[in-house]
């Protein structure tokens, strides 16, 4: 079972020992930091930071190692059927069998390079996605500032961060001024987050919370900042997030299907071809002969198509998700992505727009008022300095609005925001000649700063009622998960041009200003649709709980549970699995976490979708079923997903599912006829052998037999599937499909026994051992290349539901190929002979029959079984 916390303990292990724990550091002054690190202000030497370089190695993150051609085509040959087929086709050589050799021999290269193909195909699709980040620090060294490749950082060097950079390493900050970091790639919050340098008094759970340290990967959305190096590569949060994402791939609920239905073939044939090959053995006395037949049985037996046929269903359904904008970087998702009954999601930037936008703009009593609009747009307009977020939601706003004000007004002073007022101030001057200072910020430093507030035209003091309204008023915006900042005025004298804090005073509050990430304007239909195709939906994010619950109101999710990130950290791996499964809502996460909550869920037979963009998500994203991106999504994020959403609309996700148990159940067809076919096939050598003179079908006819019947499948991934089979999770069931092939299988058997009775008895076949071999060559081919039209559906076959054209002609040339042969010219070389006229109306009553009773059959075993 997963540990993640032995995936902690491997990540701390791969740090060099030298290295310091970050919440240390931000415990540590800076001068202590710099002494801990072993370097100065100044920066390290140039021989110090190639001697570190080579302690400690290059600032890299892991990646995958791309596959050798030639290991994946080795990979393809280790699937058991293929190594099975192998394996029959030497002893066919060994034994001097050419013709049965060179059949096996185009089975496995069918399968395999077929497959082997398409693989090569989807992994350079998935190449074009990958980007590395080329990029350069500013860093100082022996005094000198330089930009210098990130790969060449090392603990101890001194970096230079203004906006718009990369954070290259995880940092402890020297000082800083005005420093805003981007953190949604790593918490999942939209909003940035303020950075400064005094040391951290207190040690938050979430060492993203430490509010002097950056975090490699993250971003300066504005101010500036010297820092010190403190870990670098896989050291850093980031590495460790890496790590975990390039570590071996899980084995998927895909794969683990398709191995226990291959083993379970390769059980039946363990016990049947010994069982045919003891019995011919010591009933007829040719033991040479019996091997060569036993041979032949165990190929008969062998679904050797089906790597082959599960690789062209997989590759139709990642050619037909490209369609509608979809990349399939691994095709065993797309059947994953059926099988999914939980998606577990991220909220930022999947659910909803990964921006924030200016929802409320109201008075003290919550009432709409649109001067705020014309005074927060003077504000964000006319500060200098790069824009957070939130001036760029109020300019986006309205550009109306634009348009009037800045006709209106001309700049004259602005007083600058700090960590300390947590507020700034713009000037500006109308047409009339007035000043007019605006000030925004923290609710309660503007609150602080005023005497007066605005309501409806009406300027009046501020007074305890006015208190209580503003408290019951942002509490309630505050509950809905609102960012608020407050929005103040003062007219000034004309007469002053340079403007200081001192002149914050005074202030007319003239109310708040709401932001909000919303949700995707598709994302609460794609909810509903999941529901409706049995796919329960879960939030697990870093962000906090109360936007959490706006958003999954939003999108109209019911919140059954809420569980926390520091809740998790106190429950085992059983606790976690019960509570995972009655919870809606998972917050204030690590990644780490998000990991754990999936793998609970896949404790408890889950098949578990993943959606989320962010570095934050990656070890997530690999350790789902089927891990999902969106267009968005960071490098990190998409080199761990198995599927990337293009377009971003979200209701994609159902076309994704539908096409899943289109391919899941395309598959099974061929599954559940292959198996049960051959399976009664064997069960009629079995009997034949026991009271027949000689041999049921010669080796070359199974193999024949089996080639054609084959054949007549390739077009299954062509094939329509009944809606209501799309309507719910498809998921292996191993035990069923046993159950359906040992009841179809004898159904079936019960034709051949009757096809041995019209030769023997009938057409008085006894001495006549091509004669039996020829009719009963003509019927197993017809009937199970038939039957496919009754196993393929639930419905009543060609009435209520009929095949793909190309499934039908593919079927229908078989059995025109199987009524051609025995006057062919190759009837001699396969051992087949004329059949008499009679015998044809014998045959279309058998099908007939066969038909009806395997429709009977069918209908019996759904509804007390259900679909296999």
């Amino acid at each position: 079972m997963f540990s993640w916390r032995r995936l902690i303990k491997r990540a701390n292990q791969s740090t060099p020992p030298t290295t310091l724990k970050l919440s240390l550091v931000a415990a540590q002054t800076s001068n202590d930091v710099l002494l801990a690190l072993q370097t100065t202000a100044n920066g390290l030497t140039l021989a110090e930071a190639k001697q570190r370089l080579t302690s400690y190695g290059r600032n890299e993150v892991a990646s995958e190692q791309k596959i050798h051609w030639s290991s994946r085509l080795l990979a393809n040959f280790k699937d058991p059927l293929s190594l099975l087929l192998v394996i029959l086709g030497v002893i066919s050589y060994l034994t001097g069998d050419l013709r049965a050799t060179i059949l096996i021999g185009v089975m496995v290269c069918l399968s395999v390079f077929l497959r082997f193909f398409q693989e090569v195909r989807a992994d350079r699709a998935a190449e074009k996605l990958k980007a590395m980040v080329r990029t350069t620090a500013a860093v100082h060294r022996q005094g000198i500032t330089r930009e210098i490749p990130l790969k060449f950082l090392v603990p101890g060097d001194i970096v230079h961060l203004s906006a718009g950079d990369m954070v290259p390493a995880d940092l402890r900050l020297i000082e800083s001024r005005d420093l805003f970091i981007n953190q949604a790639t790593l918490t999942g919050e939209a909003l940035p987050v303020e950075k400064h340098a005094p040391p951290v008094t207190d040690n938050p759970e979430n060492q993203l919370e430490l509010t002097n340290i950056c975090f490699m990967g993250t971003d300066v959305e504005s101010g500036t900042a010297t820092a010190a190096v403190v870990t670098t590569g896989r050291s850093t949060y980031l590495g460790s997030l890496a790590q975990a994402v390039t570590d071996e791939q899980n084995i998927s609920n895909f794969d683990r299907g398709l191995g226990r239905f291959t083993w379970l073939m390769i059980r039946f044939i363990l016990v049947m071809v010994p069982l045919v090959f003891l019995i011919n053995g010591l009933s007829k006395g040719n033991w040479v002969e019996s091997f060569l037949f036993a041979l032949a049985v165990a190929v008969g037996l062998t679904p050797e198509l089906l790597p082959m046929i599960v690789t062209v269903n997989l590759s139709k359904g990642a050619l037909d998700m490209s369609r509608l904008k979809v990349i399939v970087k691994r095709l065993n998702a797309i059947q994953n992505f059926g099988a999914m009954d939980i998606l577990c999601t991220d909220k930022t930037g999947t659910l909803t727009q990964g921006k924030v936008v200016l929802i409320k703009h109201v008075n003290i009593e919550g009432d709409e008022d649109e001067s705020l609009i014309n005074y927060a747009y003077l504000n964000s307009f006319y500060q200098t300095g790069l824009k957070n977020l939130l001036d760029l939601a109020v300019l986006k706003h309205d550009r109306q609005v634009a348009q009037e004000v800045e006709q209106r007004y001309r700049k004259i002073d602005e007083v600058p925001f700090d960590f300390v007022r947590r507020r700034m101030s713009v000037v500006v001057e109308d047409k009339q000649g007035r000043h007019l200072l605006i000030c925004k910020g923290a609710i309660e430093e503007v609150l602080n700063c005023s005497r007066y507030v605005k309501i409806k035209d009406k300027v009046i003091p501020l007074a305890a009622l006015h208190y209580q309204q503003r408290q019951n008023l942002t509490e309630a915006l505050g509950q809905e998960g609102f960012r608020l900042i407050a929005l103040a005025y003062r007219e000034l004298p004309p007469s002053k041009q340079v403007y200081t804090v001192a002149d914050e005073a005074g202030l007319t509050l003239l109310g708040f200003l709401a932001f909000l990430d919303p949700p995707k304007a598709s994302a609460g239909q794609a909810i509903e649709q999941l529901k409706d195709y049995g796919v329960g939906v879960k939030i697990l994010t870093g962000d906090n709980e109360l936007v959490t619950r706006k958003i999954c109101h939003e999108v109209g999710l019911s919140i059954e549970r809420v569980l926390l990130g520091h809740e998790i950290e106190a429950m085992s791996e059983e606790e976690l699995a019960l509570a995972a499964e009655q919870t809606t809502v998972f917050d204030k996460l690590e990644p780490l976490h998000k990991q754990r909550i999936i793998h609970a869920l896949q404790s408890r037979g889950h098949v578990i979708g993943f959606l989320g963009d962010g570095i934050n998500d990656a070890p997530a994203l690999k350790a789902a079923d089927v891990g999902i991106s969106v267009d968005s999504a960071v490098d990190i994020a998409k080199e761990s997903s198995d599927i990337i959403l293009l377009e971003k609309s979200l209701l994609v996700l159902r076309d994704g599912v539908r096409e899943g148990r289109k391919i899941f159940g395309n598959i099974t067809k061929y599954m559940r006829m292959a198996a049960s076919s051959n399976f009664g096939n064997m069960l009629s050598v079995v009997g034949g052998s026991i009271f027949l003179p000689f041999l049921p079908m010669l080796p070359l006819q199974i193999l024949t037999n089996n080639l054609l019947y084959d054949f007549s499948q390739v077009s299954i991934p062509t094939d329509q599937v009944d809606e209501e089979y799309l309507r719910r999770p498809r998921q292996w069931r191993i035990d069923k499909l046993k159950r359906f092939i040992l009841i179809m299988g004898p159904v079936s058997s019960i034709f051949d026994y009757a096809t041995f009775f019209l030769m023997l008895y009938v057409f008085n076949s006894w001495a006549n051992p091509a004669l039996f071999h020829t009719g009963w060559f003509v019927e197993s081919l017809l009937t199970q290349t038939l039957i496919i039209h009754i196993i393929r559906t639930n419905k009543i076959p060609f009435i209520q539901s009929r095949a793909s054209w190309p499934l039908i002609l593919t079927t229908l040339l078989v059995v025109a190929v199987g009524v051609w042969l025995p006057w062919s010219p190759l009837a001699y070389t396969l051992g087949l002979v004329a059949l008499p006229p009679t015998y044809w109306f014998f045959l279309i009553g058998f099908i007939a029959a066969y038909f009806v009773l395997t429709q009977l059959v069918k209908r019996w075993f759904t509804r007390r079984y259900g679909d296999a």
